[in-house]
């Protein structure tokens, strides 16, 4: 069985009870300890986590078309041992999804996951004025240790409407990911533009995503932009 904890925030902690598997991002492992002789070992996957052929291949060929494509390692760990990933210094946060829940996330965005979390690329239909596209990476609970490990460029905020009927607008391109228990919580998208935006004068706030007060979901958001998204106006 896989543990998951943060080391100064910056630093994955994963503790491994006896045999279990691991994927994390490519080149992220920075450390390890095991009882006697090394127990744990990685190699890159070609075509991805999925469990036959097919659906890797299948897999792969989604993640290339919608430009959610990461490179993936596997671990696999022969007995007890502690080991630690990290990338760039970024802050990871550690959550747990409950059986069936989802967790939406940008791929550039993850940095590891147990094998009890379902693996997929599907598209959205909201990301066309965003960075990413049309596309998320989506990880769905599917046993009692599904763990996700997430990098956020900064330190992360957490925004949720569960409990509270709130409606959330979040930058898309500060999005890290969202989290719903009532399928997979996707945003609505929210534009701002009048006819300052077409001769430059726009805010550079002119779309968001939403999500309504009837849409329980939690959000995570970093204090960093991606560059990208679209660029309306008229020099």
């Amino acid at each position: 069985m896989l543990t998951f904890e943060t080391v100064n925030e910056l630093t994955l902690k994963v503790t491994c009870t006896g045999n279990d598997v691991l994927i994390t991002k490519a080149g992220a492992f920075i450390a390890g300890e095991s009882a006697g002789s090394k127990n744990y070992k990685f190699e890159k996957l070609l075509l991805g986590p999925q469990g036959n052929f097919a659906q890797a291949a299948f897999g792969s060929l989604m993640r290339r078309v919608t430009g959610e494509n990461i490179p993936l390692m596997k671990a696999t760990m022969s007995g007890d041992s502690v080991t630690y990933y990290a990338n760039f210094g970024k802050h990871i946060v550690v959550y747990k999804l409950d059986m069936g829940e989802v967790i939406s996330v940008e791929s550039e965005n993850i940095l590891a996951f147990t094998q009890d979390c379902n693996y997929s690329v599907r598209f959205i239909g909201v990301g066309v004025l965003s960075q990413k596209g049309l596309a998320t990476t989506t990880l769905t609970g599917n046993g009692n240790n599904a763990y996700v490990a997430i990098l956020s460029d900064g330190n992360p905020i957490v925004l949720s409407n569960i409990g509270n009927g709130n409606t959330l607008s979040v930058d898309p391109d500060a999005v890290i990911c969202w989290m719903s228990r009532h399928g997979y919580g996707d945003p609505q998208i929210s534009a701002d533009l009048s006819w300052k935006t077409f001769i430059g004068q726009h805010s550079g706030e002119s779309y968001a995503f939403e999500w309504a007060c009837n849409q329980p979901v939690t959000v995570l958001v970093q204090p960093s932009e991606r560059s990208g998204g679209i660029q309306v106006a008229i020099d």
